[in-house]
């Protein structure tokens, strides 16, 4: 994924502070030009522009989303995104996932002393662009700056505002016997494109975060009238853990096929050398519908449709087990394994 933030101009005079102060958090003149000449002039909302500690908002629905991620990948730039994109499209990937149709979002940043500014200005420009992309506004934030050696570089939190415009409750618990699973893409890219880049690994080919925005997507299903029954984003423990927390949540029985997951062969050769389970691995541009059975061919259909790029596939079904919350693998040579949690984190500071 290529960003175009170099055709970008910082307008801070970054020959006078090519690195973050202390006194840029300090609430005095540096701040001020900090927020101005980065923020405001990356952002460009007029929310910002106010100068307000908070942003008025016309969401113009009374039934709205709402929620917050923090985010401390390491490194800040890796193939296909970076920290301020993945802060974006994370955001608004958890709001789509309520069936919300993502508004607003704020930014905000915990900046080390010593931070290159075009770096920061860098991050905030491939914000900007992500925002556009996913229609959202970056409408409000704040800054800090905390001491050398105690931010590695960057930390960013957002918080987004979601509207939903449909009657459907979207969650576990509204999962049916025979519902079929539905993934929008191929699993394990992310979290390889972080470890290959933390560690400087090298493969034939780069293996690229497949970082995107989920909302086109989601909203595509529900203005066709797919009954989502539950939406679910897989972040940090992938595939594996996410269906088996909808599962514990829903007190129903998930079968998986593990010939159905699709995993791009570099990233199943990665995996093998560094002795991960891709099923573990962290995504952010893939996510689980449960679908009705009837309606799982139309979904697929609207997602191939949204993602021309990306073949989704019905990985597995509900089962009939009762109460039982429990992910059940058919492997490739037909064996079942029960799938568990990991007992600690596979990969640390992905997203």
């Amino acid at each position: 994924m290529s960003s175009s933030y170099d055709n970008w101009q910082c307008p801070l005079p970054i020959s006078d502070y090519p690195k973050i102060l202390l006194a840029h958090g300090g609430g005095g003149r540096l701040m001020h030009d900090l927020i101005d000449h980065i923020f405001i002039a990356a952002f460009g909302a007029d929310t910002l522009d106010a100068e307000h500690d908070g942003a008025r908002l016309d969401p113009g629905s009374d039934k709205l989303a709402f929620t917050t991620d923090s985010y401390v990948v390491h490194p800040l730039f890796f193939p296909g995104g970076d920290i301020g994109l993945l802060a974006v499209y994370g955001t608004v990937n958890d709001l789509a996932m309520c069936g919300a149709r993502p508004k607003y979002l704020s930014a905000g940043f915990i900046l080390e002393e010593g931070l290159e500014t075009e770096t920061l200005w860098k991050i905030a420009v491939s914000m900007r662009q992500a925002a556009d992309k996913a229609r959202v506004g970056i409408v409000t934030g704040d800054t800090k700056v905390v001491d050398k050696g105690h931010g590695h570089g960057i930390y960013i939190n957002i918080a987004g505002i979601g509207i939903i415009e449909h009657n459907l409750v979207i969650g576990p618990r509204r999962i049916r016997d025979g519902d079929a699973i539905i993934l929008n893409g191929d699993i394990g890219r992310h979290g390889i494109a972080i470890i290959a880049a933390r560690e400087g690994l090298e493969f034939e080919t780069t293996i690229e975060s497949d970082c995107a925005p989920l909302a086109d997507s989601v909203m595509r299903l529900i203005d066709d009238g797919i009954e989502a029954h539950c939406l679910r984003d897989l972040t940090r423990g992938g595939l594996a853990t996410a269906a088996i927390e909808i599962a514990r949540s829903s007190g129903t029985e998930i079968l998986l096929d593990e010939k159905s997951i699709s995993v791009n062969e570099q990233v199943r050769g990665a995996c093998e050398l560094l002795g991960y389970d891709p099923l573990y691995i962290a995504n952010e541009g893939r996510y689980l519908a449960f679908v009705p059975k009837h309606q799982a061919q139309r979904a697929l259909e609207i997602m191939r449709e949204a993602t021309p790029n990306i073949e989704p596939a019905i990985v597995g079904r509900v089962g009939a087990g009762g109460d039982r919350g429990e992910v059940t693998l058919k492997s490739a040579i037909g064996s079942e394994r029960i799938l568990d949690m990991l007992s600690g984190e596979q990969l640390p500071r992905i997203c």
